[in-house]
């Protein structure tokens, strides 16, 4: 047995068509795999995702798509890899064919230098803490719109020229963190494609709002409205400084509109601090997990772990 790279084309083809019922969502099967080969052919795609197999000759038992990704841990830079749809065909199931796969590729990942890695469990966490994987503080938050105040905003549907404004405001925000994912000019682009494909909310609308100061922009938020919820899901909000942040929670009522509730993953620390204390449970699905693969990785997350102010990250890193 041994790990190889699928080209997309032959990922769409075998793979695809097995994993359409777990993860395609309300996607038709041709959307899910237009998306799926939009993803490998963008410049992120390109260098930093790959679907991987595990082979028995030309028999393919099990396979994952692989995500590079950069972590700050404050001056320090640390690689880190992703693990995403982890899949074992029927006929194969029950015979350690996953734990092969992600046993090798941890081993490639220590042996080329990465510090750690990470992944999002749906079901079963604890499938993946012989490898090392521990939990991470994963939590879901739930607010009443009208618990935030009506201030006056101006909001205004985001627009495609708005992305370089919203970035400004990302980095604005995470200057304030000790650690989290970086985003470089190619995840933004990933990032961008996946709110326009949609694919991460099962149900609704996206609903995405700034505010604007001249051409720039001082606030924004990400999300969609979900009325058959009656909620608004928030999947990440930033502010240009300290004197746009108190716009946030008037930009997260405007986006709920008339739906009852805000919920979404608890806001990383410093973002959790502009919004109301609400109701706070942990995540049952998208449980972050990580494993240290180095030293450097190790402190990480020992110190991610005991963080209870905020989640590591926000819903749009999610794979």
């Amino acid at each position: 047995m041994q790990l190889r790279e699928i080209a997309p084309e032959v990922y769409a083809r075998d793979v695809l068509p097995l994993t359409a019922p777990l993860w395609a969502g309300r996607r038709s099967f041709d959307v899910y795999v237009e998306q799926t080969l939009e993803t490998a052919r963008s410049g992120y795609g390109r260098r930093h995702y790959r679907t991987i197999g595990l082979f028995d000759g030309a028999t393919l038992l099990a396979s994952f798509k692989r995500y590079e990704r950069s972590v700050r841990d404050g001056e320090q830079q640390l690689h880190a890899i992703g693990f995403g749809a982890v899949y074992t065909p029927a006929e194969f199931r029950g015979r350690g064919y996953a734990s092969v796969m992600l046993a090798a590729e941890l081993d490639r990942a220590r042996k080329a230098g990465y510090a750690l890695a990470y992944l999002f469990s749906d079901i079963r966490p604890q499938f993946y803490t012989p490898f090392g994987f521990v939990e991470l503080p994963s939590r879901d938050l739930t607010l009443r719109a009208g618990s935030l105040p009506a201030q006056r905003v101006r909001p205004a549907a985001l627009a495609p020229g708005d992305w370089n404004g919203v970035r400004r405001c990302f980095t604005s925000c995470e200057r304030a963190r000790s650690y989290g994912f970086e985003r470089s000019q190619s995840v933004w682009g990933w990032i961008t494609m996946r709110i326009k494909h949609g694919s991460e909310h099962a149900a609704g609308h996206e609903f995405n709002l700034v505010v604007r100061r001249g051409r720039g922009v001082r606030a924004y938020v990400l999300g969609a409205r979900v009325p058959g919820r009656d909620a608004y899901v928030v999947d990440e909000y930033g502010h240009a400084g300290e004197d746009s942040a108190a716009l946030i929670p008037a930009l997260l009522r405007a986006a709920a509109g008339d739906l009852r509730r805000i919920v979404g993953w608890l806001p990383p620390a410093g973002s959790r601090d502009l919004l109301p204390k609400g109701t706070t449970r942990k995540r049952k699905r998208s449980i972050l997990m990580m494993v240290p693969l180095r030293s450097d990785g190790r402190r990480l997350v020992d110190r991610a772990v005991a963080e209870r102010s905020g989640d590591f990250c926000w819903a749009t890193e999610h794979i």
